[in-house]
């Protein structure tokens, strides 16, 4: 930029983005001189160098906006893991695919891993139906990404959010908030007071027991 650009002739191309040809580069920078701006080199291969007059100061602001923009609209993808026996329990197993779901819902990618001991890895085949039944359990909210791979004594899948993840949880809480927010109320638009219900008879008083622990 300006007197660090050494070679001796550039590109030049003026603020307004139009080709004024190949110059000195003494000429292009008093130019830029003139503008009160910068010269720069865009274009440092190219034969010759394109050097382009612009604000500097502004050229990086406007970069240093950018890119922090599309930081905040860049999408952070979480990775939750589930670990499984070939041989679970029923209960234990729906148990793992409540997780699943939730971690889906909350658009979290999930790796499913089945673990295998002994002769259990004689039959993979069973891990591998085991992924394949939780895939297609959870098929609305969730894809698999990764297909069921056998590494070692794991067997692994990774299953992805689809767009129908998180909606369900979404308009549940919007219904609850709803109904928290609604009032029941009279004609007038006020809430009617609560009946008085008649006061029990009087009771004898029977001691409090004490609460035992075994």
């Amino acid at each position: 930029m300006n007197d660090a650009i050494r070679v001796p002739r550039v590109r030049l191309i003026d603020e307004k983005g139009e080709q004024l040809g190949i110059k000195q580069t003494d000429e292009a920078r008093e130019y830029a001189y003139s503008k009160n701006l910068d010269l720069v080199e865009v274009a440092a291969q190219a034969d010759p160098p394109v050097a382009r007059v612009m604000d500097y100061g502004k050229y990086r602001y406007e970069l240093e906006q950018k890119a922090k923009l599309a930081r905040k609209h860049q999408t952070q993808i979480h990775v939750k893991e589930i670990k499984l026996r070939p041989k679970i329990g029923q209960h234990d197993y729906e148990t793992k695919k409540g997780h699943v779901i939730r971690f889906l819902n909350q658009r979290a990618k999930v790796k499913v891993t089945i673990m295998f001991r002994g002769r259990e890895r004689e039959h993979p085949e069973r891990g591998r139906d085991l992924l394949v039944k939780l895939a297609d359990e959870v098929k609305e909210i969730g894809m698999i990404e990764l297909q069921p791979l056998l590494e070692g004594r794991n067997m692994t899948m990774v299953l992805a959010p689809t767009k129908n993840a998180g909606v369900k949880k979404d308009a549940e809480d919007e219904n609850q908030l709803g109904s928290e927010e609604e009032v029941q109320g009279d004609g007038d638009g006020e809430a009617a007071p609560p009946e008085r219900q008649p006061e029990p008879p009087p009771r004898a008083q029977v001691p409090e027991a004490e609460e035992v622990v075994q």
